[in-house]
């Protein structure tokens, strides 16, 4: 089943839908993503050097940001093949601004490597990957790099695992030797030893040596094997059937095991290994091979044509249909990546391009397989296939492209809410329609940022997802475009909310004015959603819920509809401070209609200026948005860190030790955490490192605030 080698040669053409895996690298900011992209092209043949994050040689990372960084910023998707099969890998960012790109990446893919620090285990980050994965139901395996590190264990790492992310970790290796010492690999399996050669060298030929598990080790291995065996028969009935035999569980039997408890969820595979030192990237590709799902192994994709539900089957046969993820805009052209879910596409064909209701027919000019910095030029491209067309102007991140005879639309990625806002002009008046063209280009490859004209200032505002976010936005825009740009100062997305509703609130619009006059009667409640409905993980009540209680059709239909949208029109301005208003349930109660001048622009005018009216009248409080940060410090560091916190009106929800460096985990405002980074450099001698996690909005203080925010 373990192949250790690469056919450098081996360039599949098309290869059986069987072969292909597509694949994400998940993990949080730092557990070593990049380096395992690298070193599985490195193992594959793709590249002929090892490309390094620090040195800003990396494949993936190709962008200038992304290398004076160090960090993955924009998903890149690469081809690579190995053992026969071909494995198109995604590259996604840690930082939780690029979440969002995460998230189109994971729409895409059929199943991901999860990363994980050997010394730090599940950080805040790997969990919101982890928990976005399961929201999308993408089976994926455990990696747990950097074992080669002071503190390292595999133990606590999978320990935090479980603990955290609460899947069955199926440990399938036993490290050889540990820290600095670490040098090879106990394949639980075949019970083989793999070592490898501590070579630094990019010549890598004869690097991994399979051989008896050694004496020292053997009965340590046999008692993994032990456990292993007992906790897949303990969720595997047909492993269980062959467990409670004399000879136990065969390789075989265990492998197909471990590949349906993968598929399904119910376990997690996981490896271990030191990507920098090109340990254990073999294995792990093996792994994917043999337990992540083909595309022909996961759900035919499902999507709608005039509201009813039409499922495509993986099969270059099918009528066309794929997924646009990702687009790059260029100076040169327009790169588009695609998911081709079923049918074949090839190079000058035409096909229909959907989205939010438009369609538009454009001719796919070139089909491009992305391999590290060069790309391979196809004449075709079929289902479960992922790869980049050039000549589509239109295509937008979760555009469907499908075939002009057989359309359907494909549900796009959700796309979250922009939280951090700044104001951005030109510095010279002369360059002010450039800079607006390059915020277009910006929109078009991010959907998670927002343009918008702000009504009273006249300001152009950028919104998107963190500080960090905005940063990487306005700087790529100098260096493209090589314009001078200013930016205002940075501000977070207030939310209002229902504190105390109203009840029975009655509206009657009526206009007359010449022709048909305008009739609508109204009876709302107005009431704060409770309960689970809409809430964001940890914090205030968000959404909007409508229903009508409307008896002995007093109120069509049609005209309930019409009253739910004009509702949703006065939910874009507050009355507190015209803030977006979230975290409210509105029940239509009663109505009346009149038999000539009622319409449904009359019940939609009405709604919108019955709730504008009920929320003047209910007690209403003002939302901020808040996150949960991490900071690790030194030990002798933590006072000042914690008074800084406290200062920044955060709520320490947790502390623990950690290899020699305290851990604080607390709840902040998102508007007191501008500039953190340089404070917190400043108050630990630049040893101090912190992360942070969106969790919802809470209570602002101030006017129409409720106190201190902190999560309900």
């Amino acid at each position: 089943m373990h192949h250790l080698h690469g056919d450098r040669s081996a360039q599949l053409a098309t290869a059986p839908l069987s072969a292909v895996r597509n694949l994400g690298i998940l993990a949080h900011v730092d557990a070593g993503k990049t380096t395992v992209t690298e070193r599985i092209l490195f193992a594959t043949g793709t590249t002929y050097k090892r490309g390094e994050v620090h040195d800003g040689t990396t494949v993936t990372d190709f962008d200038s940001q992304e290398r004076d960084r160090g960090i993955t910023i924009f998903a890149a998707a690469v081809s690579c093949d190995w053992d026969g099969h071909r494995i198109n890998l995604i590259d996604t960012p840690g930082h939780v601004d690029f979440s969002d790109e995460v998230v189109r990446s994971l729409r895409v893919l059929d199943g991901a490597v999860a990363v994980f620090d050997a010394v730090a285990g599940v950080e805040p980050q790997s969990e919101s990957v982890w928990r976005q994965a399961d929201r999308f139901g993408v089976p994926r395996i455990a990696f747990v790099n950097k074992l080669d590190r002071a503190g390292a264990d595999l133990d606590s790492a999978v320990a935090s695992i479980r603990e955290r992310l609460h899947p069955a970790p199926l440990v399938v290796q036993l490290p050889i030797g540990s820290e600095d010492g670490f040098r090879g690999v106990v394949d639980l399996l075949r019970m083989r030893a793999l070592v490898w050669a501590d070579e630094r060298d990019d010549q890598g030929e004869g690097r991994v040596e399979d051989g008896p598990v050694p004496e020292g080790l053997r009965e340590e291995a046999e008692r993994r094997r032990r456990l292993l065996e007992e906790a897949v028969a303990e969720l595997h009935p047909g492993a269980l059937e062959e467990f409670c035999t004399p000879a136990g569980l065969s390789a075989r039997t265990l492998a197909g095991a471990l590949r349906d408890l993968t598929r399904t969820g119910d376990g997690v595979v996981v490896l271990c290994g030191s990507a920098y030192r090109n340990q254990g990237i073999e294995p792990l590709l093996d792994a994917v091979v043999a337990y992540l799902p083909s595309p022909s192994d996961v759900p035919a994709v499902r999507g709608t044509l005039d509201g009813a539900e039409q499922v495509r089957a993986a099969d270059p046969g099918a009528p066309f249909a794929a997924l646009a993820f990702k687009v790059n805009s260029t100076a040169t052209g327009r790169l588009t990546c695609l998911r081709v879910y079923s049918g074949t596409i090839r190079k000058g064909e035409v096909v229909a391009v959907r989205d939010a209701g438009a369609t538009r027919t454009e001719r796919i000019g070139r089909i491009l397989r992305v391999q590290a910095d060069r790309h391979a030029q196809l004449d075709r491209a079929v289902a479960g296939d992922i790869v980049a067309v050039v000549g589509l102007k239109s295509a937008r991140a979760g555009s469907t492209l499908c075939a002009p005879g057989a359309p359907l639309v494909l549900e796009p990625p959700a796309t979250a809410e922009p939280v951090v806002s700044v104001a951005v002009e030109a510095r010279t008046s002369t360059d002010t329609d450039r800079l607006v063209a390059a915020l277009a280009r910006l929109v078009e490859e991010d959907p998670s940022l927002v343009v918008r004209t702000d009504d009273e200032t006249g300001q152009t505002v950028l919104s998107g997802m963190g500080e960090l976010h905005l940063e990487v936005a306005v700087e790529k825009i100098r260096r493209a475009q090589g314009l001078d740009v200013r930016v205002g100062r940075p501000r977070v997305a207030y939310r209002e909310t229902v504190v105390r509703g109203v009840a029975g609130l009655v509206h009657r619009h009526v206009k007359q004015d010449g022709g048909a006059g305008q009739f609508a009667h109204v009876v709302l409640d107005v009431q704060p959603l409770e309960g689970d409905a809409g809430r964001e993980e940890g914090g205030s009540a968000t959404g909007f819920e409508f229903r009508s209680a409307v008896v002995g059709g007093r109120v069509p239909q049609e005209y309930v509809r019409a009253v739910e949208a004009g509702c949703r029109d006065a939910l874009g301005e507050g009355p507190l401070g015209g803030h977006p208003v979230t975290g409210l349930r509105v029940v239509l109660r009663d109505g009346a209609t009149h038999p000539k001048d009622s319409s449904e622009l009359a019940f939609r005018t009405a709604g919108r200026l019955a709730l504008r009216e009920a929320l003047r009248v209910s007690a209403m409080a003002v939302l901020e948005p808040v996150a949960e940060v991490t900071v690790t410090a030194p030990d002798e560091a933590v006072g000042g860190v914690l008074g800084d916190l406290a200062a920044r009106r955060g709520r320490v929800t947790g502390s623990t030790t950690r290899a020699g460096a305290s851990v604080v985990t607390a709840t902040v405002p998102l508007a007191e955490l501008f500039g953190y980074a340089t404070r917190l450099r400043s108050r630990t001698q630049g040893r101090g490192v912190f992360t942070t996690r969106p969790t919802g909005y809470a209570p602002a203080p101030g006017p129409g605030g409720e106190g201190t925010p902190a999560p309900r």
